[in-house]
């Protein structure tokens, strides 16, 4: 039998995320550093600013040509407050104590609530939004009333989850909590990002674009001291004497990983993505042995306001059923309408209240009438269903109640003036934008976890490459992804540089 011939000097060796490369392979280190970080966006230019500030040499490997990651495309909120309220909140005279942040953080994380993160967090959370204006963020302070989506005003403070809808405002004294970097028009997130990769470059970050991790690199006691890099279309090994902190973001635009541990979110249509969120972190992760929690979790939107006057319109189901108080926050509202039987959902509004989503003008106006009993004809729901649900609704709005789902007295009124209309959110014509939540299993410094709740030597993680303070979709707020990214970056970079 003719013997193998060993492969070509030229060929390239071929690393994958899920299989980490032995010390004892790596042929040399072209790099050296302390630390290096994964993923130029929010958490990543973070942990690169405490990384440097605590002294240790930082070298940042960015896949795309540019910093700032999918956080460049957001609208640039960040969820803070406690301690008596941010300097933003008490100028509009919103108290907020530390106390209400961390009941609503524990409601919105869910069954799953992290408490010790959620308390760490908002124990520091108004020192963070001073922290973020040190890096030079701009907030304007001014206050935007009203309910949004995203603020297409330069405006800072604004409601940005469900403070004030039930079950959220019974347990936590409301107060609005999310500060928009300073910019007109959609997508603040690239201000917030311009001043904080330009801040992390200032103190000496050394910032490798067009670099694509490949896997980490592992020493006979199962630490992490490097990573495999392609850079400039060349394979090279960089040496991390401190640690490896994974922010390459969430996996969205990984639909394998989404049909394992995600399939709830293929229904939606709209990935929210700068464009890398292939879940490669979290799988450098697990390939070393690091556990993963709430992969079953992710964020989704159904945009169906602005204009605001639609929150007061009811969703009802295939069964003529209402099933949500629309005064929750939107990516709330939009698990429900997903779930419904059937994928059947639509948006009952009088003439009084009917409008277009800004978001979505192209909508589809299902169906028309005088009466509900036309509307509910129309849509082919049995018979009763329809004009029951909006009858008790109606009698009940009237007197000011809402008994079933205790939606805001400044959302609620009787569908009365006709004609009718129900606007179709059924899963055939349905525009869901979506973001995963699950990721590595870390420590709120960063730590990345074992299956044993074990830390693994010289690896961290923060941002949607692990799962932070957002991991329950149902309790999301905007600017919750910002504000764990940006606030447990820092961690992770303060605590891989004094490693």
């Amino acid at each position: 039998m003719p013997q193998q011939q060993p492969p070509s000097q030229s060929q390239p060796r071929r690393f994958s995320p899920a299989r980490p490369c032995p010390v004892e392979d790596v042929p040399r280190w072209d790099l050296e550093t302390d630390v290096v970080v994964v993923g130029f966006g929010a958490a990543g230019a973070c942990a690169a600013i405490e990384a440097r500030q605590a002294g240790a040499r930082v070298r940042v490997l960015e896949v795309a040509s540019a910093g700032g990651g999918s956080a460049s495309w957001s609208g640039g909120e960040v969820y803070v407050g406690g301690s008596g309220g941010t300097s933003v909140q008490r100028a509009h005279g919103f108290e907020d104590s530390t106390e209400d942040l961390a009941a609503y953080l524990m409601m919105a994380g869910g069954p799953g609530a992290d408490g010790e993160r959620v308390h760490t967090y908002a124990e520091g959370a108004e020192a963070h939004f001073r922290w973020l204006q040190d890096q030079g963020v701009p907030f304007k302070g001014t206050y935007l009333p009203g309910k949004w989506i995203e603020p297409t005003t330069d405006d800072t403070l604004l409601w940005s989850g469900s403070e004030q809808a039930w079950p959220f405002r019974d347990k936590a004294r409301p107060a609005p909590r999310g500060h928009t970097a300073q910019f007109k028009g959609w997508g603040g997130g690239k201000v917030l990002m311009e001043k904080l990769c330009a801040k992390a470059a200032e103190l000496g970050a050394e910032v490798h674009t067009d670099s694509r991790a490949l896997t980490l690199v592992l020493d006979r006691s199962h630490a992490v001291v490097g990573v495999v890099a392609r850079m400039d279309g060349v394979e090279k090994f960089v040496r991390a004497h401190k640690g490896v902190i994974l922010c390459a973001g969430g996996f969205i635009l990984n639909k394998a990983m989404l049909a394992r541990f995600t399939p709830g979110a293929l229904a939606c249509n709209k990935e929210v993505s700068g464009g890398n969120d292939d879940g490669s972190g979290i799988r450098m992760g697990m390939a070393v042995g690091g556990a993963v929690t709430h992969m079953d979790q992710f964020f989704a939107t159904v945009p169906f306001f602005p204009p605001a006057s639609l929150v007061k319109g009811i969703f009802i189901n295939g069964r003529g059923e209402r099933f949500i108080n629309e005064d929750a926050y939107h990516g709330r509202v939009a698990h429900y309408v997903l779930r419904q039987p059937e994928g059947k959902a639509w948006l009952l509004v009088d003439d009084a209240i009917f409008g277009r989503p800004v978001i979505k003008p192209d909508v589809t106006v299902a169906a028309v009438g005088e009466t509900w009993d036309e509307v509910e004809a129309e849509l082919g729901l049995p018979a009763g269903s329809l004009v029951h649900t909006v009858t008790t609704f109606n009698e009940q709005a009237e007197a000011g109640r809402d008994p079933l789902f205790h939606k805001a007295p400044d959302w609620l009124r009787p569908l009365t003036q006709a004609p009718f209309a129900a606007i179709s959110y059924c899963a055939d014509e349905l525009e869901a934008h979506a973001f995963t939540l699950g990721g590595l299993a870390t420590r709120p410094s960063g730590e990345v976890l074992d299956g044993d709740g074990q830390p693994i030597r010289g690896l961290y993680a923060a941002g949607r490459s692990a799962c932070g303070l957002p991991r329950w979709g149902e309790g999301y707020s905007s600017g919750l992804s910002l504000g764990d990214s940006t606030f447990f970056g820092r961690m992770a970079g303060k605590a891989a540089a004094n490693a």
